[in-house]
């Protein structure tokens, strides 16, 4: 691996070419290269080329790979402040780097919580001191978390907070909620909630089904993420507030955000790449790594998700990265903690339903860049002249097992473990500068 480059990568002039170009925006593909100056795209396509490029011009081969832009994770866990055994900011951004994402957005569950300007300002500082790739906070729709107060949603955007959420626990108070729409629609702040009704997946630990009865185990209904998320619903319909749902996981969910978003509602949603690559028989001889919340479902809600994804209707794809310790994870699977790594994975595993020809690579890429950017109002995420020089090189075929071991994250909780997996990320670049390199 190689860290940040030197102060005179980001000036000199830099070019990818004999690049495959990917537009997530356009959704096209095109032969050529991408000419990087003082951190910005200042030029790309056919005519960026290695005879045409000035002498003291940093040139870089692609060799036919994908170039594109970085990815934005729109849900990740990064650890700090006060959770450092399971990650950090510093090996959180180094295997977003070796997977191609060059924007984290940091979930608001930390010790202290991410509900107070200081914790913003903290983990904005802690980012640029230790991170090589961006992170942006994702701050509290609660104090504590607690669903019960209003946290200061204008103070703590002014701060630096990109969305408002309560991380992976629903908000049961319909009323507060409402307030909450009202609070942040006057800030045009916007709302990311994980829809789920906690009173039906108390003691539920995978999909309720078939199969969950065989293995012994409490179920999650379906019906507990759309309850919640027909609520949520009806009160952007009141309120008119910018709504995104975190992660869906059901063909009732599906029907849900198709019917709103029919009606014009300013809503958007999310998936995980667990749920569109994995589905309730991988859990298999009880695997604590495929633990999940949502619970993995059934292969016709995973082809479904896919269909949507490759529709549009489907806006985003996280990693839903969510480190955990052998001490929470080696244990029967009614109690080990839910969770699993994604970031360094994310892409391959996308990749997946690219070789499958289930969706195309550009909307692929979209859904994991050019989306998250337009949702969240953010300048990266564009192959265009002018914008942040944030960008990925990958070899979309080449095969590999992945081993637990050499992935950078703190802890090894991955759904793939020993996988055979597509698709390595050789160079990502943030600002115009090198924070990974394959050697």
């Amino acid at each position: 691996m190689k860290h940040a480059a030197t102060g005179a990568i980001a000036h000199q002039p830099l070019a990818l070419v004999n690049a495959r170009l990917v537009d997530p925006v356009r959704e096209t593909e095109e032969r050529g290269g991408v000419l990087v100056i003082d951190g910005t795209i200042r030029d790309f396509g056919p005519q960026v080329a290695a005879a045409a490029l000035p002498p003291h011009a940093h040139i870089i081969d692609c060799g036919g790979d994908v170039v594109a832009p970085g990815l934005i994770d729109m849900c990740a866990f990064v650890g700090e402040p006060g959770a450092e055994h399971r990650e950090t900011i510093a090996t959180a951004t180094a295997a977003a780097a070796a997977g191609g994402v060059t924007t984290i957005l940091a979930r608001p569950d930390t010790n202290p919580p991410i509900d107070e300007p200081a914790v913003v300002d903290f983990l904005l500082r802690r980012a640029r001191d230790n991170g090589l790739v961006r992170v942006l906070p994702v701050a509290a729709l609660t104090r504590g978390l607690h669903g019960e107060e209003i946290a200061e949603i204008g103070l703590l955007k002014e701060a630096g907070a990109v969305a408002f959420s309560d991380g992976p626990q629903s908000l049961r108070n319909t009323r507060v909620m409402r307030r909450i729409m009202a609070y942040a629609r006057d800030f045009d702040a916007l709302i990311m909630h994980f829809a789920q009704d906690c009173d039906l997946t108390t003691d539920g630990v995978m999909n309720e089904g078939e199969l969950a009865a065989r293995l012994g185990l409490p179920g999650v209904p379906r019906e507990a993420e759309v309850i919640m998320l027909d609520r949520d619903i009806r009160l952007v319909a009141l309120t008119r507030a910018r709504y995104h749902a975190t992660l869906i996981s059901t063909t009732l969910s599906l029907d849900a955000i198709r019917a709103a978003k029919a009606a014009g509602l300013p809503i958007t949603c999310g998936t995980s790449i667990n749920h569109l690559a994995l589905n309730e028989n991988d859990i298999g001889d009880y695997r604590t790594f495929l633990k999940l919340t949502p619970p993995l479902r059934r292969e016709e809600e995973r082809r479904a998700l896919v269909e949507a994804l490759a529709e549009g209707l489907i806006d985003v794809i996280v990693s839903d990265h969510n480190p955990q310790d052998v001490e929470t994870k080696r244990l029967p699977f009614a109690e080990a903690e839910p969770g699993a790594i994604g970031l360094e994975t994310m892409l391959s595993a996308g990749l997946r339903l690219v070789h499958a020809g289930e969706i195309t690579l550009p909307r692929l890429l979209a859904a994991m860049s050019s989306r998250p950017a337009e949702i969240l109002g953010l300048p990266q995420g564009k192959m265009e002249i002018g914008a942040p020089a944030d960008l990925i090189r990958f070899d979309p075929d080449e095969p590999y097992v992945l081993d637990p071991a050499t992935l950078h994250s703190r802890c090894k909780n991955t759904p793939f473990d020993e996988a055979r997996m597509q698709g390595r990320v050789k160079l990502t670049m943030v600002a115009g500068e090198l924070v990974w390199r394959e050697e």
